[in-house]
């Protein structure tokens, strides 16, 4: 349990809520928000017991109490509203994506590390407690060599008129909210992606509503990723090895459990997984960006900076794909 740094969730959306609610379960220590319509912010405030309510980002990022800023506006807004905090010298969690290009991404990273201040992407699915277990597995050799990850993530989102999700200048698409999950993973088990080949389906603003890929890793390994956010999927995910594969439940993305078969085992589980902990499961990144902060660490090593610059270059050039297969 963890009161030392105060946080500043910039944004007062829906997903800042979610990270309130369980900045608080896991005892860490929310000390102002800010948003645009101060009224908004005050409400905030008031729901989640936040102490200090700011209207307009500069307040927020101003305030002497702030230690870290967890961005949580729309993906189009997390470059300009991480400079912003990064001059004031705090400390960074920013929402995935991380940003909408990697070449933003990579401005980003280059001024956080020139101001000296701790930047981490929030793909919180890497510190919770499944994830954390299916890395000893994978490092103890119970899978053998991996050599493949599938993964899905498919919902039936709000796809009216005036919805953030089909708005370009917000960052709209269902790679940028879903896809990068499964990016995520097969770069988190197979490391870095060699070739890409992907398609689409692009609407005539530019925003994507539903893709796959076919990733080619350098270590030799594989994976394929599908994505919709108009469209129910399994919402599952396998990280296969020569030797035995881990099965994550739906949604793999969030708190699940996993079972873990071997080669000789045949249908039978070696070993189930379920995970215990209170709240939805967000506290456990923040624990990860206390925890580097408190050792003197700039970025984290399960979510390095460099590998979340090279996976949004990854989607850029799935994006790219995808538009090229939607024209055709």
């Amino acid at each position: 349990m963890s009161t030392s740094l105060g946080w500043g969730i910039l944004g007062a959306g829906g997903i800042a809520g979610a990270f309130a609610r369980d900045l608080s379960t896991g005892g860490h220590r929310a000390a102002a928000v800010g948003s645009r319509d101060g009224e908004r912010a005050r409400a905030f405030a008031s729901k989640h017991g936040i102490p200090a309510a700011h209207e307009g980002y500069e307040a927020l990022v101003s305030d002497p109490s702030v230690d870290v800023v967890y961005v949580a506006t729309p993906h189009s807004h997390h470059l300009e509203h991480a400079l912003l905090a990064i001059e004031a010298g705090k400390h960074l969690l920013i929402e995935k994506a991380f940003t909408t290009t990697g070449d933003d991404a990579q401005r980003l990273v280059d001024a956080a590390r020139e101001k000296g201040v701790f930047v981490m992407e929030a793909m919180w699915t890497r510190f919770l407690p499944t994830m954390v277990a299916a890395r000893e597995r994978v490092a103890a050799g119970d899978l053998g060599e991996v050599v493949s990850v599938v993964a899905d993530h498919s919902q039936m989102l709000d796809l009216s008129p005036g919805s953030r999700l089909i708005e370009p200048s917000l960052g709209g698409g269902a790679l940028l909210d879903l896809g990068v999950y499964c990016v995520s993973l097969a770069h988190a088990f197979l490391g870095p992606v060699a070739r890409i080949r992907a398609a689409g389906v692009v609407d005539d603003a530019g925003v994507d509503h539903r893709g796959a890929a076919i990733l080619e890793h350098a270590g030799g390994g594989m994976s394929t990723v599908t994505f919709s956010m108009e469209t129910l999927g399994s919402n599952r995910a396998t990280i296969a090895g020569t030797e035995g594969v881990i099965e994550l439940d739906p949604s793999f993305y969030g708190s699940t459990a996993y079972r873990r078969r071997h080669e000789s085992d045949h249908d039978e589980a070696a070993e189930s997984f379920t995970p215990e902990h209170e709240g939805r499961g967000m506290q456990f990144q923040a624990a990860e960006v206390e925890r580097c902060i408190a050792a003197g660490q700039l970025e984290s090593p399960t979510m390095p900076l460099d590998e979340t610059v090279a996976i949004m270059r990854v989607m850029d050039e799935i994006a790219t794909q995808m538009r090229d297969s939607s024209r055709g």
